[in-house]
């Protein structure tokens, strides 16, 4: 028998009400916020400077979790013309609470992604989005208020259009049954995959990367029904409680995991570029 998940936990809420809160939650169930922000590099690689967007809006203790890992962070440094340079990107963390006991959770930084470097010249180098075709929500889902988010990795050629597109991960705001999850979760990733294998893409005219065969963008979709008793996608700062789905393997190269991790630490209004990111070589946590 499916019920509503509760999506959007306080701001103002202690971690020990977090806690209290999941008690009484399904195993499957999983609490976590999407921070997003920007960090600068120094030439050897260490964390140079970054910023939160919307810090004030971000519980203490998630702000302080990100302070202990970022200061110790190291990443493969960016060349240019064969020499180590500063760079700067965007950054999304994926913050995810889980239940210990009755009085306590574990806050963690589950995921990450670094946008490639962002500055000027910048425009032009990378995928854009040219032609995005309405997805349209499949009745079932409808009848059933089934939310929830599809993450998609599509191939892009030379002439801007989808190659191939695979679906990565379904995460629910609803719960059911093994098998009408596992229906609900297809139905998702077919309506997702049906548009945008019409989707049309602007290809990079100049930089490093010009010439290459193919593209890869990482687009997640987000279901959401607005209707009475289904529930509210959560703002910036709140907390989104859903069940994750599996992850689905690729067979596509991925010689350094870059397009088969951190698939859902992405902002779910975005384009990404898995195979571009800054390449991180320490813990995400600091430890």
């Amino acid at each position: 028998m499916k019920r509503w998940l509760i999506v959007s936990l306080c701001l103002a809420w202690s971690v020990a009400a977090l806690a209290a809160e999941n008690e009484s939650a399904d195993k499957q169930l999983q609490s976590s916020m999407l921070v997003t922000g920007s960090i600068v590099l120094a030439p050897n690689g260490t964390t140079q400077s970054y910023t939160l967007d919307h810090r004030d809006k971000l519980p203490s203790f998630v702000a302080d979790l990100i302070d202990k890992g970022a200061h110790v962070w190291r990443f493969e440094p960016i060349l240019l013309d064969g020499k180590p340079v500063a760079a700067k990107a965007d950054m999304s963390l994926r913050i995810v609470a889980r239940r210990i006991d009755k009085d306590h959770i574990s806050v963690r930084i589950a995921g990450a992604q670094f946008g490639q470097e962002a500055g000027p010249g910048a425009a032009g180098e990378a995928i854009s989005m040219k032609r995005r075709t309405p997805i349209v929500y499949p009745q079932m889902a409808q009848r059933d208020h089934v939310s929830g988010v599809v993450y998609l990795l599509l191939r892009v050629g030379r002439d801007g259009l989808v190659s191939d597109a695979v679906t990565q991960q379904v995460n629910l705001r609803a719960i059911g049954g093994a098998g009408e999850m596992n229906r609900w979760r297809r139905t998702l990733a077919d309506a997702a995959l049906r548009s945008a294998r019409n989707w049309t893409f602007n290809t990079p005219t100049h930089g490093k990367h010009a010439g290459d065969k193919y593209w890869l963008a990482r687009v997640p979709i987000n279901f959401n029904l607005n209707v009475m008793g289904a529930p509210k996608h959560s703002d910036y700062g709140e907390w989104d409680t859903y069940v994750p789905g599996p992850i689905e393997p690729v067979m596509w190269p991925d010689p350094d995991g870059m397009i088969s991790s951190n698939i859902d630490a992405q902002p779910e209004d975005g384009l990404y570029q898995p195979d571009r990111a800054l390449r991180l070589v320490t813990p995400l946590n600091g430890a």
